[in-house]
């Protein structure tokens, strides 16, 4: 029994890691988890231009929002300010990474994106879309000053 168990462990270590499976509009499933490298894990399973996205995102939020904390939860990647909650999640779509600012009714200017939420606001992002970085750390500096969410 012994040499069986040792050639299914070895050849499990062998086998490359499985992929993240794509749900609904290419949103990537990734287990809860709290810190940097589920939302990594996301971010690496998003599907094809999405992905530059979800890089471009998250860099711009770490260099503007010093000590960021991040969690992946209902296969989003969350971004908050320990004691203060969350203020910032993203979520791929068919068309569009959809960024839901979860205090964006308090930010000036507007994100442009309504919600039946009184508090969100969203910012779609489609392909080959030019981002304007100013805009969007200013909502980061913003948005990380104000009173998240506390969702979790």
């Amino acid at each position: 029994m012994k040499g069986a168990m040792t050639f299914i462990m070895r050849r499990m270590a062998n086998r490359p890691p499985e992929k993240p499976r794509l749900l609904s509009g290419g949103n990537p499933q990734i287990p809860k988890g709290d810190g940097d490298e589920p939302v990594q894990a996301y971010i690496e399973a998003m599907p094809g231009w999405k992905r530059d996205v979800g890089r471009h995102l998250d860099d711009l939020v770490v260099r503007t929002v010093p000590g960021v904390r991040k969690a992946v939860r209902w296969n989003s990647p969350f971004y908050g300010i320990e004691g203060n909650g969350w203020f910032l999640a993203f979520h791929c779509f068919t068309k569009y990474v959809k960024v839901s600012w979860l205090n964006g009714s308090s930010l000036d200017p507007l994100p442009p994106g309504e919600s039946k939420h009184e508090r969100v606001r969203y910012l779609d992002i489609h392909e080959d879309e030019e981002l304007d970085e100013e805009l969007l750390a200013s909502w980061l500096g913003q948005a990380a000053d104000l009173p998240g969410d506390d969702l979790f």
